[in-house]
C-alpha cells in the first residue's frame, strides 16, 4: 500500500497545483455532464406552463422577501412526505423556474403543492399576521404587502430576460401561435410579452386576491404565485409508470 503524507501535498507547489487542477475538473464534468442528457431527464408532463406576468411577479416578491429560507418547494419521493405533502415532485414542474426553490430547509412547510389549499382570503391573513391563523407560527408579519402598489412598469423586459434562457414567452406572431397548440389560446395571450400589462391586470380583476379592487398591491401577486404552485399537473391523469423512467 503505497502511504501518502498531506504534507508533501501542501509544500510542493506543482503538486499542489496539478491535484487542484484534477480536483476542479472533475467537480466541473459532475456538474457540467448531466446538462448534455437534460432532455432525458425532465418528464414531458401536460399541463407545466410558464407563469403569467402576475405570478411571475408574484414569484420574484417571494424570493424578494426571503421566503425561500424557511420553505422548500421540493417533495422527495418518500412515503412520509407524500402523506403530507402530496405527490413528489416532478423536475418538469421546475423546468421554467430561474432560480428553483428547491431546498431542504423547513422552517415553514414545503410549499410545493400549497396552490388551492387555502383560500384568497387566509393567505391574505397569514402574511399579514401569521399567528392569528396559525398559533404557533415563527413567520414574520408582512403587512406592507398589502399597502404597496405593485410596480409592473418592467414585466415586459422581466419576460424578456427570462426568455432568453428558455421560457416559452412569445414576442412574435409564430411563438404566439406555437403557444396557443401548447398551453391553449387563453395562456397563449398572457404569455404573451406585448399583452403583459393587460393581462396582469386583467388577471387581478377577474381572482381579487387580495379582497381590494381599488388598485393592484403586492400582496395580490404573492397570493397569485402561491395559489399556482402544485396546480399544474393533474396526476390523476398521469400514471405511474409513465414516471418511473425518469426517477
Amino acid at each position: 500500500m503505497i502511504k501518502f503524507k498531506h504534507e508533501s501535498l501542501e509544500t510542493n507547489t506543482g503538486l499542489l497545483l496539478v491535484a487542484t487542477m484534477l480536483a476542479i475538473s472533475v467537480a466541473g464534468m459532475v456538474e457540467i455532464a448531466p446538462l448534455f442528457l437534460i432532455k432525458d431527464t425532465v418528464e414531458d408532463v401536460p399541463g407545466v406552463r410558464p407563469y403569467t406576468p402576475l405570478e411571475q411577479l408574484g414569484r420574484d416578491i417571494y424570493i424578494r422577501e426571503g421566503c425561500y429560507t424557511c420553505h422548500s418547494q421540493m417533495i422527495r419521493p418518500f412515503r412520509d412526505e407524500q402523506l403530507r405533502y402530496g405527490h413528489y415532485s416532478l423536475a418538469a414542474e421546475s423546468k421554467y423556474d430561474h432560480p428553483f426553490q428547491w431546498g431542504s430547509k423547513r422552517t415553514g412547510p414545503d410549499l410545493a403543492r400549497v396552490g388551492g389549499k387555502y383560500s384568497n382570503e387566509w393567505h391574505v391573513q397569514h402574511l399579514i399576521a401569521p399567528r392569528s391563523v396559525v398559533p404557533e407560527s415563527v413567520m414574520p408579519n408582512y403587512p406592507w404587502l398589502m399597502e404597496n402598489r405593485l410596480d409592473y412598469a418592467d414585466i415586459g423586459a422581466r419576460m424578456r430576460a427570462l426568455r432568453a434562457v428558455g421560457v416559452p414567452y412569445s414576442l412574435n406572431q409564430a411563438e404566439y401561435e406555437r403557444n396557443v397548440k401548447q398551453f391553449g389560446a387563453e395562456m397563449a395571450a398572457q404569455l404573451h410579452i406585448p399583452n403583459a400589462r393587460e393581462s396582469l391586470i386583467a388577471q387581478v380583476k377577474a381572482n381579487n386576491y387580495d379582497g381590494d379592487p381599488s388598485f393592484v398591491s403586492e400582496m395580490d401577486a404573492l397570493v397569485a404565485y402561491l395559489q399556482v404552485l402544485g396546480t399544474m399537473v393533474d396526476f390523476s391523469k398521469i400514471k405511474p409508470e409513465e414516471l418511473v423512467k425518469y426517477r
